[in-house]
């Protein structure tokens, strides 16, 4: 239900924003099969990272989401063709660790469906690495609207599954939070066309800190001292990618 109405949203407020003269030309790729995949993956991050938040705290969830720019740098050498460089290679070796001290397996933090959040860093990563080879070809507002197209029509199926009628607090939540995820991709991608995503990468993190907070503020939810270490360590494994990228730069 929340997924559906976060890509309903989008789609409609895209069709706000951007006037396209037709939706036609909007839907118009280059590349369909790569479209759909980014499309699935977009909509399985988001399940599968939503269904994780019932087993493990904001904060956690969020850091182990963080391993995608980490998984990105190891799947671009044989999915892009890119030469991974050995501090990279340590950097996401580094970011492994860092999900081991938060998920801690046979500890009390542990549960096998927590893993989902893992799921979730991998989808996201696959989506990512998708999204540059459709930067080749399809505009990024084409790019968007598919995506929120394939995941508001698999969403629909679902939702007769799932429905209940939301009270007026709830379903206002759901629709800001379709206003704010459309938002964020907006912002993102015109801080894009200001400065290098090697420059701007890390300022990522900072979602962490929002996610500790809210966790805190909203649900009561703190890190202990295992899960601080282990996010940290994530955020510094994903700097050393960062700073390797601008490096060669």
């Amino acid at each position: 239900m929340v997924l559906w109405v976060r890509y309903i949203v989008h789609i409609l407020l895209m069709l706000v924003v951007l006037r396209p003269p037709s939706l036609t030309t909007l839907i118009s790729t280059q590349n369909p099969k790569l479209q759909i995949i980014r499309g699935l993956c977009m909509v399985n991050t988001n399940l599968m990272f939503i269904s994780a938040l019932h087993f493990i705290p904001l904060a956690e969830g969020t850091a182990i989401i963080y391993l995608s720019p980490l998984l990105v740098t190891s799947m671009s050498g044989p999915l892009l063709g890119e030469r991974i460089a050995l501090l990279q290679w340590v950097a996401v070796a580094v970011g492994f660790i860092g999900v081991l001290f938060i998920v801690r397996p046979g500890g009390n933090m542990f549960h096998p469906v927590a893993l989902l959040a893992l799921g979730a860093a991998i989808s996201f990563s696959i989506y990512q690495i998708i999204t540059r080879k459709l930067n080749h070809t399809d505009s990024s507002s084409t790019t968007n609207f598919i995506s929120g197209l394939i995941s508001a029509g698999i969403t629909s199926l679902l939702l007769p599954l799932f429905w209940k009628t939301p009270t007026l607090s709830f379903a206002t939540l759901m629709i800001l939070l379709g206003v704010s995820a459309l938002a964020s991709h907006l912002l993102m991608t015109k801080a894009y066309l200001h400065a290098k995503p090697s420059t701007l990468a890390p300022f990522s993190y900072t979602q962490l800190l929002f996610a500790f907070l809210i966790g805190y503020v909203f649900f009561n939810q703190t890190p202990d001292l295992m899960g601080l270490v282990g996010m940290l360590i994530i955020v510094a494994g994903g700097l050393l990618v960062f700073n390797k990228i601008s490096y060669n730069k």
